[in-house]
């Protein structure tokens, strides 16, 4: 039956067989965390990831099958049915093993403590810890067809959820209240906002030619920030709560936003405060990337190119967070201004500097000239000038030579 692919769109579903824990056991070194993208900084091939992470999404499991983990351990159910979330089946295509449903007795596993998976209880030692449910083609599929079906309650929520978005910040998205005052100068400049989220590695890559040749301010927001620092770019302002952002980032002088809750409490002031980098605090409800672009919208940015961030509806869910409806009005603020930057690779294209069109002309001259020396005229207006040119000098000889005659 059909169901929604890694791209976000209706497309038959891959049925991949995933290496299943059963015959012998599997075992590691097990790492421990609730959450899954601080889960990921310290997670290496051969170990045990445990998780505690209700409907796996797709940055998520790409981030984990990044790290090669022998097995995933969920004390959620994966896949919960609010909506079709796409982080099981990247998990079972890259052949992980997944064990979900296992239960807050999981997550009292210590850190590097060794474990081994047996069919689908996990035990320490001897000590029997939990026991879940395997996930293979045949539950995923099952699972993704009963989500596909309460995908119709998922509109009614986001529906109500965006119009209480406006109603809280009707006065930030339609007269820019409450946007901080920035050193960095946005006016008449393109923006590049980069988000640690879908193919941001694979668009960084694309958008070099344009990096090049048009200088856009480069935001990271969060860990966005370290994504622009690995593929060697400068970077000129950091905006986001500061949860998974590098210190290196932090200290590397770009200027520092800290996104804060509407009520001004900011749990990443105190951390920016530690390493003694200044910073502005910017107050929104919502996500850090829509923070970003209202940002970059109001200091007068003429376009802003998206790395990383949602375009498509299941992208949106895929976030699992009420907030999403925030960056749906984002778009439609920003939206004359705001362009994909798959978009972007495709339609610009490097512009001719004026030392490539000298360089080009004084090669067609070259080329000229040595094509005219090739023919018995060239030649002949060769002699002609190698002999004016020896008169010229003999007369210049001679009247370096009679100038001391006349001084005296």
């Amino acid at each position: 039956m059909p169901t929604w692919d890694h791209n976000g769109v209706i497309a038959p579903f891959q049925r991949r067989k995933p290496a299943v824990p059963g015959e012998g056991t599997l075992g590691g070194v097990a790492r421990v965390d609730a959450r899954t993208k601080n889960l990921t900084k310290r997670l290496r091939s051969g170990e045990v990831a445990v998780i505690d992470h209700a409907d796996i999404d797709r940055v998520s499991a790409e981030a984990l099958v990044a790290c090669g983990p022998v097995v995933v351990l969920n004390a959620a159910k994966s896949t919960t049915g609010r909506y079709p979330n796409l982080g099981p089946q990247i998990l079972l295509d890259a052949g992980i093993p997944l064990i979900d449903e296992l239960g807050p007795d999981v997550m009292n596993l210590r850190e590097g403590q060794r474990v081994e998976v047996r069919g689908t209880a996990v035990y320490a030692g001897d000590r029997l810890v939990a026991e879940g449910v395997l996930q293979d083609a045949e539950t995923v599929e099952r699972n993704m067809a009963a989500a596909n079906d309460g995908l119709a309650l998922q509109f009614e929520a986001f529906a109500a959820n965006t119009a209480g978005y406006i109603l809280k910040e009707r006065e930030l998205l339609f007269d820019g209240a409450g946007v901080p005052d920035v050193r960095t100068r946005f006016e008449g400049r393109q923006v590049l906002v980069v988000v640690r989220g879908y193919h941001y590695k694979e668009d960084l890559a694309m958008l070099r030619s344009y990096i090049r040749e048009y200088r856009p301010i480069l935001v990271g927001v969060d860990g966005g920030a370290d994504a622009i620092l690995e593929a060697g770019l400068p970077l000129d302002m950091i905006v986001g709560d500061m949860d998974s952002v590098s210190d290196r980032a932090l200290t590397s002088g770009a200027e520092i936003v800290v996104h804060a809750y509407r009520d001004g409490r900011a749990p990443g002031i105190a951390r920016v405060e530690a390493l003694g980098v200044e910073h502005v605090v910017f107050p929104a409800t919502g996500t850090s990337e829509d923070v970003a672009m209202l940002l970059a919208d109001d200091k007068g940015a003429d376009l802003i190119v998206a790395v990383g961030t949602h375009t498509t509806l299941i992208e949106f869910l895929d976030k699992g967070r009420a907030g999403m409806a925030s960056t749906f009005l984002t778009r439609l603020r920003v939206g004359t201004k705001l362009v994909d930057a798959k978009g972007v690779s495709l339609l610009s294209r490097p512009r001719i500097k004026t030392y490539q069109l000298f360089l080009l002309a004084l090669a067609g001259l070259l080329a000229l000239l040595v094509a005219l020396l090739a023919t018995n005229l060239g030649q002949t207006i060769l002699g002609l000038s190698g002999a004016w040119l020896e008169d010229v000098w003999n007369l210049l000889r001679s009247l370096v030579g009679l100038a001391p005659t006349l001084a005296s």
